[in-house]
């Protein structure tokens, strides 16, 4: 004997389902209402308290990166607080623990797929909590150099000369070594120049010596040097150091132009050639007579 199949039993489980699911709905309605209203004051309060913290609690803080990843991280912090309320108000316990429990698995599983990233993510912190580079900063990398336009939870932004932008991974500011021109506000820089043999080297040490302390102000502690460093080919060759106010590359390119064109202007005054390489080519005519 086969079983009979009843297309109208069928229909009234079916009914008697959707009935249940739309009665449990309705039963939960003010819950879920009251769930999206959490959602949504959290929200608020976490954009409130993220442009608080950014203007007036961290305003002391120098560092803008500081200020840009804290209130990133206080405003997720919040958006989590109201989400696991919500699914509190909506009676989903069990799946607020089994989101818990599950948590460090799923962690650990992400840790392991993108330890780079991760990697990233904790020199991020690790910079905006650097006092060695900050937001306007001129550095330069193995790879890269320019103003540091972002710091953020991924990589650094540097804005270079050209005004193109670099994006570097935090990484590698984090396990290589990198230069910062903007953190002393005095640096010392180098201008080679050579002369002529028959030149009076003290003539020229005493001249360099005087144009540079004449246009380049020397502070406490600080002194022009002047070194001759090798005889080369067809010049004696020399080197001078001294000091100049520096935050940002340019001021080098700066200083460097006007030191070599008064160092010019000045030897050309006092008779003192910087010579070039000459080369004499010598063409001997044959002597023999040509036979038509």
């Amino acid at each position: 004997m086969k079983d009979s199949f009843s297309i109208q039993d069928t229909l009234n489980m079916l009914w008697d389902k959707i009935g249940e699911g739309v009665s449990e709905i309705i039963l939960k309605l003010p819950n879920l209402i009251m769930a999206i209203f959490i959602m949504v004051c959290f929200y608020f309060i976490a954009k409130m308290i993220k442009r608080i913290l950014q203007n007036f609690l961290l305003r002391r803080i120098a560092q803008k990166s500081i200020q840009n990843i804290s209130g990133k991280i206080a405003f997720i912090v919040v958006i989590l607080i109201g989400f696991f309320i919500s699914l509190s108000v909506l009676g989903l316990n069990k799946i607020l623990t089994s989101v818990l429990a599950g948590a460090g698995v799923v962690g650990l599983a992400i840790g392991l797929a993108l330890q780079g990233t991760l990697s990233n993510t904790f020199g991020g912190l690790v910079l905006s909590f650097m006092h060695k580079i900050r937001i306007n900063d001129y550095i330069e990398t193995d790879e890269a150099k320019g103003f540091v336009s972002e710091i953020t939870l991924r990589n650094v932004v540097l804005r270079q000369t050209d005004n193109n932008y670099v994006i570097v991974p935090n990484s590698k500011f984090v396990e290589n070594s990198f230069t910062n021109y903007s953190i002393s506000t005095r640096s010392r820089i180098a201008v080679k120049c050579y002369v002529s043999y028959d030149s009076n080297l003290d003539v020229v040490e005493d001249l360099v010596i005087r144009i540079i302390n004449e246009n380049f102000e020397q502070k406490e502690g600080e002194t022009v040097e002047f070194f001759f460093t090798e005889f080369d080919d067809y010049s004696i060759n020399f080197m001078t150091r001294f000091w100049i106010d520096m935050v940002k590359i340019k001021q080098e390119h700066t200083a460097r132009h006007t030191a070599i064109k008064l160092i010019k202007k000045h030897f050309d005054a006092q008779g003192i050639t910087i010579p070039f390489p000459i080369r004499t080519l010598k063409f001997e005519k044959n002597k023999g007579d040509f036979e038509q």
